[in-house]
């Protein structure tokens, strides 16, 4: 659609983006909130879906008014973006100034290798892929566990997985990642 017709994409992100920028600005101003989580999948296994310069034309702008409008209302703003984003890993800390990144997938870079990279940058959330915690025994998800809060001693880190929790995960390797976070 970008080569075939860029104007309607731009209709189309412009539509899409002031309706949750509207959305965001409304919702920062109640008490209750006190963060916000911005869900927008910006890569795949190997790069970005779309080229950084498209991400600057179409995307960026809409996620630096709603970091700035959040952080106007003293929140934290979390985004929550799958796929291979080191292209983009300065716009999301320095530019547009994200708080916090989730979404990890050891088949792209592992987290641990992540929270060395974005470590007093970025919070870092979750990262134990879905996959390891599904197939991995409960002792290697909870060995897992506990090596990632002794790496980071908790600085910068939340533990948990590297994105939703699906109905056909174990409790048992759910539990375990739990149990590595209660006992330490």
């Amino acid at each position: 659609m970008l080569a075939d017709d860029p104007e309607l994409v731009g209709m189309i992100v412009e539509k899409i983006g002031r309706s949750l920028f509207d959305y965001y600005a409304q919702i920062v101003g109640h008490d209750s909130v006190g963060a916000i989580m911005v869900n927008d999948d910006w890569g795949f296994n190997t790069q970005t879906m779309l080229s950084t310069a498209d991400m600057e034309k179409y995307i960026f702008p809409w996620h630096r008014k709603i970091v700035d409008v959040a952080h106007k209302a003293n929140k934290s703003v979390m985004l929550h973006s799958c796929g291979n984003l080191e292209a983009v890993h300065n716009v999301i800390i320095d530019d547009i100034k994200f708080d916090a990144k989730h979404s990890y997938e050891d088949k792209i870079v592992p987290v641990e290798e992540m929270y060395d990279v974005f470590k007093g940058k970025i919070a870092v959330l979750g990262g134990l892929d879905i996959d390891f915690v599904c197939r991995k025994s409960v002792d290697e998800v909870y060995e897992r566990s506990l090596n990632m809060l002794k790496k980071t001693n908790c600085e910068g880190y939340a533990l948990g997985t590297g994105n939703s929790i699906p109905d056909y995960l174990a409790d048992e390797q759910y539990f375990a990642m739990i149990l590595a976070a209660l006992e330490n």
